[in-house]
This record gives structure tokens, C-alpha cells and sequence, in this order.
């Protein structure tokens, strides 16, 4: 038996010492998950960046009334008007994203799954598409053109594949 003498407040002030130093683990680790998420794949994070930067610039040119200047040199049929303001950010987000696609296949660092974000910047620039343009795209046209793009980067993907 131990010299000291413990009393009932003693075990509870230990109990709490303790969930207060897990609690100080935990957000350690968390902290340095996320820091070690950044480290193993800036370009998610640069991507996102571009995205928001895309976004502010295209308010800014409507506001500024650039857009309004673009839609002078247009063809006719293209609509840029407030409404489809959306659509030029929707096509921007796209183009951004096929940016990432490409550099994840060719850049083996960053090297990780890009079906769904092909998928996910088609849709993007099929609906910005439909928008600007005022032509509906039928599914006919652009069903090939995805295939056409998934095929595309599955031998882009066996080219650069580390062997």
C-alpha cells in the first residue's frame, strides 16, 4: 500500500487531468492530419483556390460591365447577360477541373482516382454550355464526347503508369 492517503476529490481532479490531456492529443492529431492532408496533395487546395478566384474575377467583370463588352463581340445566339453569369462561372469551375484531371494523370506525385471529377466537370460545362450557347445539347452529342474523354484518360492513365 502506498504511504499517501487518497481522497474521493483526488480521483476525479486525476480523471479530469487526464480526458483534458487526451482531449489535447486528439486536437494535435487532428491538426496534424490536416496539415499532412495539405503536404500530400496541395494541388486539391490549389484547385480550390483557382476556383474562387475564377468566381470573384467573373463577378467583377459583370460588375465592371466587361461582360456586357464580351457579349457585343459575341455571335448572336451566346447570352451573356446577369442570368448567365452562373454559366460562365460553370464553365470556368470545368475548366479548371480538366486542368487538375490532366495534371493528377500526367504528374505522378499527385496521382489518385479522376473518374468522378471527369464526370463532375462535364456536367459542369454541359449545363454552362447549354446556357451561353442557347443550343440544347442533346444527351445523343455529349454521351460520346464522355466516352470519348473517359477513354482518353484511361490511356493517358496507362501511358504515364508507373511500372
Amino acid at each position: 500500500m502506498s504511504n499517501q492517503m487518497q481522497f474521493p476529490g483526488d480521483e476525479k481532479q486525476e480523471e479530469k487531468e487526464r480526458d483534458e490531456k487526451d482531449e489535447k492529443e486528439v486536437t494535435k492529431r487532428e491538426e496534424k492530419t490536416v496539415d499532412e492532408k495539405y503536404r500530400r496533395d496541395p494541388l486539391g487546395t490549389m484547385v480550390w483556390a483557382a476556383i474562387l478566384i475564377w468566381v470573384g474575377l467573373v463577378f467583377l467583370a459583370r460588375n465592371l460591365g466587361w461582360l456586357a463588352n464580351l457579349q457585343a463581340r459575341l455571335p448572336e445566339n451566346w447570352h451573356i447577360q446577369y442570368a448567365e453569369t452562373w454559366a460562365v462561372i460553370l464553365l470556368g469551375m470545368g475548366g479548371i477541373i480538366l486542368v487538375e484531371i490532366v495534371i493528377r494523370l500526367l504528374v505522378p506525385i499527385y496521382r489518385r482516382p479522376v473518374f468522378g471529377s471527369l464526370i463532375f466537370a462535364i456536367i459542369l460545362i454541359y449545363v454552362s454550355l447549354n446556357s451561353l450557347i442557347g443550343v440544347d445539347l442533346r444527351w445523343e452529342m455529349v454521351g460520346p464526347v464522355i466516352l470519348i474523354l473517359i477513354g482518353l484518360s484511361l490511356l493517358l492513365r496507362g501511358f504515364f503508369r508507373k511500372k
